[in-house]
């Protein structure tokens, strides 16, 4: 009984791996490239431990990955490996298509011969989940209704049309050749070991350094805000009992605007941490993103309805949990902080001023 996980040594995927052995016991091998973020400090906690094995690989690799599943014949794979950063893709789309989209069509090759070569019950078991966004049913009105699984697809990114490709691979892999798959798609996921330049840990390590804090356009888009262990235990909930071929929306029910997070995350910083005259005044707006989407909400009531999940934090409780690891994991952040990743945040923002 082992479970292969690709991209778990990146924000989610670490996560995942952690909470997966401390509530299960079941043994994990992860598979992951190493690129800008990924990082094996995330796993740090599991090293000697002989439930977990780490190889470092491309899912793009398909004989690679053909030969990790012969030999450790995993009953599932979890599928997180991806380039995920919006900002990233405008600049460098390519690596998007090549991972998110290629990437995952050779690993579900690989996936479909391991499948088609086990027997009995445990071909009947095998699973393949795939982690997806909500950013693939593009952008929302401030009166439209919240995305479920049966929106259609309006990818407005490089990167959301990188994973509605990779989405549509799964579900063809289903009903072509009847791969046992599961598809869930997230909303804004925060929590420990973020790479720091998403919102929230970016908006932390730079209040921190008295750096300014910068605020796309407006500050008024809309996101629903998941703490990264209730969207690991949905995950766990459907690997346990989604039905194969079935999509699960998985969120937090904490909309808010981004300007309204930065700003809970400088007074929960300023209770914590004091500061002479805050943080909020370190904000500074920026010009927009090209094709920013307005809002994303998403409706969780299948998976609720279905497995019985629900988010355990707010979002007021999940942003203190958040900020806290931040303040007693300043080396982690200064570790991932330094040379590439300071060098692309100080280009892309310095062009926003």
């Amino acid at each position: 009984m082992t479970l292969l996980v690709t991209g778990g040594a990146g924000f989610i995927g670490a996560n995942f791996v952690l909470d997966w052995i401390a509530a299960t016991g079941e043994p994990v091998v992860t598979l992951d490239k190493l690129t800008y973020a990924g990082n094996l400090a995330n796993l740090a906690a599991l090293e000697g431990d002989a439930r977990h094995a780490f190889v470092r690989g491309d899912i793009g690799d398909g004989e690679a990955v053909a030969a990790l599943l012969a030999r450790h014949r995993p009953r599932a794979i979890v599928h997180f490996a991806a380039e995920s950063h919006v900002d990233r893709s405008i600049h460098g789309p390519g690596d998007f298509i090549q991972t998110n989209v290629v990437g995952t069509f050779r690993l579900l090759e690989a996936a479909r011969a391991h499948w088609e070569s086990l027997a009995g019950g445990e071909r009947d078991a095998f699973r393949f989940l795939h982690v997806s966004t909500d950013e693939v049913y593009g952008s929302l009105g401030e009166a439209d209704p919240a995305f479920t699984e049966r929106t259609a697809y309006a990818p407005n990114s490089p990167y959301s049309a990188s994973k509605a490709g990779s989405d549509h691979l799964v579900r063809a892999w289903h009903h072509t050749y009847g791969l046992p798959v599961l598809t869930t798609n997230c909303s804004n996921n925060y929590g420990p070991f973020q790479f720091p330049e998403k919102l929230v840990p970016l908006m932390i390590a730079n209040a921190l350094e008295g750096r300014p804090l910068p605020v796309y356009g407006d500050g008024r888009q809309v996101r629903d805000w998941l703490y990264v262990g209730d969207h690991c235990a949905a995950i766990r909930a459907v690997l346990a009992g989604g039905r194969p071929g079935e999509v699960y929306n998985v969120g937090g029910s904490a909309e808010r605007r981004n300007l309204e997070v930065v700003h809970a995350l400088c007074d929960a910083l300023q209770a914590l941490r004091p500061r002479e005259g805050g943080y909020r005044g370190l904000v500074r707006f920026v010009a927009d993103r090209p094709g920013h989407d307005r809002r994303y909400a998403i409706d969780a009531t299948k998976i609720r309805a279905e497995l019985g999940w629900a988010p355990a934090e707010t979002f007021e409780s999940g942003l203190a949990r958040t900020v806290r690891w931040y303040l007693a994991n300043e080396a982690w952040v200064a570790q991932v902080r330094s040379g590439e990743y300071r060098r692309w945040i100080e280009t892309h923002y310095g062009e926003r001023k």
